[in-house]
């Protein structure tokens, strides 16, 4: 290490010291207050302002502008502001898009749009302001300070970071506007201080999925600098996967600078024993995020088992109950949210968002629990789509923690899956993506799955032990069938891209989907239903 190497590197240290202080110091609760009066006056001449009266709320106290601004403004969907808002701006002609929204619902153009990875049909342009790029940024410098300042032997300020985006062909909207997947927005406007610290190049991540993980992991076996990976589990997964089989080795061997997997976008649970799996006594460091196209809502420190919630990125946050929710996983329109300073631990919450990019009150579709209050902890509990089609009421974290209860058994290797409502049968139909032979066939598989939703969820077990919801039926595939479902039916792998763990369609098109897939391919993949497929 050369001198001036070493300064800076002390340098750096100093700085992610005094950031990280000044992070633990913060009150959210004031953070909140000063962020939603500073929405408020940005917003007020914008037509959703003057559409619903901010101008008249500026500069009122906290307690009394709240009150007004939920009676002002209702809580909506992405579907009510396309409706209201957005579509206005839309234009589709020649093969072409254009999407402008020039003082809507932010003041000024927004200049970049994210596509939404999608758990539902229609791709969601969430619009992203030059504000929430600050905002993003501030929230990545925070995460980088708490992680130095807890691991003074950190390699990452001499190291790099591998960012497993998604395709960084942004797509031209007109008037300079451009729309794309969140993690490809940020690897193509990366800070100038952060450039030659992010891999992979932005030809590289616009690559074909398939070329690209394999650009990724010679990549990675090929630069010892790289000491960190940021994406999503799966992903990460598969890339590692790849790197072992290229080198002939452990991982542990093949990647012995790797200190740091960045991950979010979807539960770890049902991913953890496979990780754990590939690494052995020599795991590196795990630190999870709570990102999204809408917003940044948490990320968690070194030694601290759940996510710091971070009140403080450009974002108001408001929470309804679960218990408010209707049957399509909305708030009910008489459905009561409250701020943060009034939530309590234990409770899960349906999110409400107010961004500086123009989301007023908007409903994300994330659920969260806070297992803490001081400091401010929670746990991503999924999306608020859930088991509800015979009114059961199953959440997407009790049927991760299922899963994650099969995999911690030995002989079992769940890679993927996705569960949705066989309507006709008046059951659950999972479709389990396993890696190599298991010791269980499908219908014991079944019965593990049906009796730990009956220790999760009390209204399951009711339901079951009344007969008003069938035994579950399992399916089994190969881990290469549900990815080529994603890619070929659903249009979607890689990057930021997720199998959707619960089926988020209203009869369970998506789950029915992979069986007529499953079936049309059952001769050149063999992955019948047959228990044989998967070694039983």
């Amino acid at each position: 290490m050369t001198m001036k190497t070493a300064a800076f590197e002390l340098l750096l240290r100093a700085w992610a010291g005094h950031r990280a202080r000044g992070f633990a110091r913060r009150d959210p609760f004031a953070a909140q207050r000063n962020i939603l009066d500073g929405l408020i006056a940005r917003g007020s001449a914008t037509r959703f302002g003057r559409d619903h009266g901010l101008a008249e709320l500026k500069g009122k106290p906290f307690d009394r502008l709240y009150q007004e601004y939920r009676q002002r403004v209702p809580i909506r969907t992405y579907a009510n502001f396309w409706r209201d808002y957005f579509s206005a701006g839309y234009r589709q002609a020649h093969g072409g898009r254009s999407l402008d929204l020039v003082d809507v619902t932010w003041p000024g153009r927004i200049p970049l749009f994210c596509e939404t990875s999608g758990t539902t049909a229609p791709t969601k342009f969430i619009p992203f302001s030059e504000e929430m790029f600050a905002a993003n940024r501030r929230a990545a410098l925070d995460l980088a300070a708490c992680y130095l300042n807890a691991n003074r032997d950190s390699r990452l300020p001499r190291g790099k970071l591998l960012y497993m985006a998604g395709n960084t062909n942004l797509t031209d909207m007109g008037n300079g506007v451009r729309s794309g997947d969140m993690s490809a927005i940020t690897l193509c406007h990366p800070p100038a201080y952060l450039r030659s610290f992010i891999l992979p190049d932005p030809a590289t991540s616009a690559l074909p999925w398939e070329e690209k993980l394999e650009a990724l992991a010679r990549l990675l076996l090929a630069d010892p600098k790289v000491c960190a990976i940021s994406g999503v589990p799966p992903w990460i997964l598969m890339l590692l996967k790849r790197c072992a089989e290229l080198a002939g080795r452990p991982l542990p061997e093949c990647l012995p600078n790797l200190e740091l997997i960045i991950h979010g976008g979807t539960s770890m649970k049902p991913y953890r024993r496979e990780f754990a799996s590939l690494f052995g006594e020599a795991p590196p460091r795990f630190l999870e995020l709570l990102p999204s196209s809408e917003a940044f809502m948490a990320f968690q420190i070194t030694g601290e088992e759940q996510m710091r919630f971070t009140p403080w990125y450009g974002v108001f946050f408001e929470f309804v109950p679960c218990a408010e929710l209707d049957e399509r996983g909305v708030p009910r329109p008489d459905a009561v949210a409250v701020p943060l300073e009034e939530v309590r631990a234990g409770e899960r919450y349906a999110v409400i968002l107010t961004t500086c990019a123009g989301l007023w009150r908007y409903h994300i579709g994330d659920t969260i629990r806070f297992v803490s209050l001081d400091p401010l902890m929670i746990e991503f509990t999924g999306r608020d789509k859930f088991l509800d089609r015979f009114e059961e009421k199953v959440t997407q974290g009790e049927v991760e923690e299922a899963v994650a209860a099969l995999n911690r058994l030995p002989g079992i290797d769940i890679r993927e899956f996705i569960v949705g409502p066989d309507i006709p049968a008046r059951r659950h139909l999972w479709v389990l993506a396993m890696g190599g032979g298991t010791s269980l066939n499908e219908r014991q598989l079944a019965e593990r799955l049906d009796r730990k939703l009956m220790v999760l969820n009390a209204d399951y077990a009711t339901f079951r032990g009344q007969g008003r919801i069938g035994a579950p039926l399992v399916v089994a595939v190969t881990e290469e069938t549900i990815y080529r479902w994603s890619k070929e039916v659903r249009g979607k792998l890689g990057g930021q891209s997720k199998i959707p763990h619960v089926d988020p369609t209203t009869d369970g098109e998506m789950v029915a989907s992979l069986l007529t897939f499953c079936g049309r391919q059952a001769t050149s993949t063999r992955c019948s239903a047959d228990s044989d497929a998967i070694g039983a």
